[in-house]
């Protein structure tokens, strides 16, 4: 994410949405009009260090940039920059990592 100024702070991490896609496996296409569901899976772009622990340390991040994520429905914020459609989430959000 080296073209944006948007950087994660603490244990926040930066997730562009995946794109579903329009034609299903019967071929038929759904309109921009009908209201679909959010898509809750995403390519990570940016993460933050990582939260600091009891002990004042920083805890690493689990997550790192280029990984696929599926994070839960109502945890991101969603954000506009540069023309794109950005999610912040905490990296408890995050419920896996899509191998």
């Amino acid at each position: 994410m080296a073209e944006s100024k948007l950087r994660p702070l603490a244990d926040h991490i930066i997730v562009e949405a995946a794109k579903e896609e329009e034609t299903h496996a019967s071929g038929l296409i759904i309109p921009d009009t009908v209201s679909k569901e959010k898509p809750q899976k995403g390519k990570v772009l940016a993460t933050g260090p990582g939260k600091y622990g009891e002990d004042g340390k920083r805890m690493p991040m689990d997550i790192k940039v280029g990984d696929m994520v599926l994070f839960t429905k109502y945890g991101p914020t969603e954000v506009k920059l540069e023309g794109k459609e950005l999610l912040v989430l905490n990296e408890s959000d995050v419920l896996a990592v899509i191998e």
